[in-house]
């Protein structure tokens, strides 16, 4: 019971996967973006990711996203911090995150 309830807590830090041009076009590489709960490490990322995607990794890089601030009109606001994932698969491995119906 103790390793399932680790494994829950794993994958409920992987928020969800970054999509943008930058990251559809590093696809190809074998190499996937997400978000990230910020007291995650790169161990656990590993293991979250390999056991929802049932991938093997090769690499990971984190990046911390700073808070910035916004403006719409006279309102200000801010963008919260966040915790950026980049994960590279081993070649023979590729997860699908577009439904191809």
């Amino acid at each position: 019971m103790q390793k399932k309830a680790y494994i829950d807590k794993l994958i409920d830090n992987i928020k969800y996967p970054i999509i943008t041009d930058k990251t559809t076009k590093n696809i190809e590489n074998n190499v996937y973006y997400f978000k990230v709960n910020k007291t995650i490490n790169k161990s656990e990322i590993k293991t979250a990711i390999e056991y929802i995607f049932d991938v093997k990794v090769e690499k990971i890089n984190t990046i911390n996203v700073y808070p910035k601030t916004k403006r719409l009109g006279k309102f200000t606001g801010k963008i919260s911090q966040y915790k950026k994932a980049i994960v590279k698969l081993k070649k023979t491995y590729s997860i699908n995150l577009f439904n191809n119906n």
